[in-house]
């Protein structure tokens, strides 16, 4: 009996450990998403550049989230033996992974805003010090318990701040750090003409859509493996992943009058507002929430740029920063018995909790970006951009003259 037990017990720590590692192999391949979404949007000058931004970042947050940023978040290291490091079939090191991709979705969304204007390595060191310090400070009070955060809001709402897989705690905060960015690096030269917008239009709708349809079959992974365990799989997770997505598409179709840009976003903004609430909602609550969050991406992303003149490439502010505080909402809304949801969650607890996400994303991006402007700038010079990030950085041009 006793050898039953132990061999239903190595099964099922396996079974978790492959269950989480290919949740890790979804979200890393949603970073290819990241990378043709920027390469479509951005202009051709500055398409290898956006490829490798978005590689390097990755490899420095893996770095950055190793040594620093998990211990924390989690008040974990790993100065110890491989032995003990692989107990369990190793599943702390898997879920390791499945943390670090997620932390590297930070640089990824920032990269999109600050796009066709910024030095290289100096944003990539104030990335690794983001992905150390500004990021795992939220992520470990809310996702770890950290200064009794969450038992205070459990203590006087009635409920901790929900927030499953990170509509807030990733993608919020990711969108506001960016704002940060975009506010001290300035516009692009020659996006506005008195107080005339400049079309820059994007140099390829299909690398654009494909990094979409990246994203968009990534995020199943991003949110049903958040569970982290096969225990904790919920069917309800995958259909109001589902549902959200549907929403973005129907509603930034209408309100952006049929704009592919617009179009390819909208499924990505119903996605990063579903997230807090994918695992309590009820799937036409789902979609409600994806709706919203597609209409409101193509409102604000037409509002900061035309007339807040925040040029912000490729409006990972509203999708991201305002989507994802959306979503915080969305889940002490339509996560209410009342409306259908499973219930365990506190409005007022997810308007504290999305406040201090945004006030802790935003103010420490701010010190971050400004540090390093002080010490290495962040901006390339005027004749730099000018030539395009491609030739200025890395020395060759997306295509051949051949």
């Amino acid at each position: 009996m006793e050898n039953i037990s132990s061999a239903i017990q190595t099964l099922t720590e396996s079974a978790n450990t492959l269950f989480i590692l290919m949740g890790a192999i979804m979200v890393l391949a949603m970073h290819a998403g990241f990378a043709f979404l920027e390469v479509g949007t951005v202009r051709h000058r500055n398409q290898v550049n956006a490829l490798v931004k978005i590689m390097s970042d990755f490899g420095f947050s893996a770095l950055a989230y190793f040594f620093i940023g998990y211990w924390v978040a989690y008040d974990t290291t790993f100065f110890s033996s491989a032995e003990t490091l692989s107990a369990n079939n190793g599943y702390e090191l898997v879920k390791f992974f499945f943390l670090m991709t997620f932390a590297a979705a930070i640089p990824a969304i920032i990269s999109g805003g600050v796009a066709e204007r910024a030095k290289f390595t100096p944003m990539l060191i104030a990335a690794a010090a983001i992905v150390a310090f500004v990021y795992p400070f939220f992520e470990g009070l809310i996702w770890n318990g950290n200064f009794g955060f969450q038992d205070w809001l459990e203590a006087t709402f009635g409920a901790a701040f929900h927030d499953f897989a990170g509509s807030v705690v990733v993608h919020a905060v990711g969108g506001w750090i960016a704002l940060a960015a975009v506010l001290i690096l300035g516009v692009r030269k020659g996006r506005y003409r008195g107080d005339r917008l400049i079309a820059f239009a994007p140099s390829n709708i299909p690398f654009l859509a494909l990094g979409a349809w990246i994203l968009t079959i990534g995020w199943f992974g991003f949110n049903v493996m958040s569970a982290q365990t096969l225990d904790g799989i919920s069917g309800l997770v995958a259909v109001n992943t589902l549902m959200a997505m549907v929403g973005g598409i129907v509603a930034s179709l209408v309100v952006g009058k049929n704009d592919p840009g617009f179009l390819h976003n909208g499924p990505l903004a119903g996605l990063v507002a579903v997230c807090a609430g994918s695992d309590l909602m009820h799937p036409i609550g789902a979609l409600f929430t994806g709706g919203v969050a597609g209409a409101l991406f193509v409102w604000l992303f037409t509002l900061t740029q035309n007339r807040f003149k925040i040029d912000d490439v490729l409006g990972v502010w509203p999708l991201h920063g305002v989507c994802g505080m959306w979503g915080g909402l969305a889940a002490g809304i339509f996560g209410l018995e009342a409306l259908g949801g499973l219930g365990g969650v506190s409005f007022m607890s997810q308007l504290i909790g999305t406040i201090a996400g945004v006030v802790i994303a935003f103010v420490g991006g701010w010190i971050v970006y400004t540090a390093v402007d002080k010490t290495a700038g962040i901006r390339m010079t005027e004749e730099d951009e000018y030539s395009g990030a491609d030739l200025a950085i890395h020395k060759i041009a997306s295509t051949s003259e051949d």
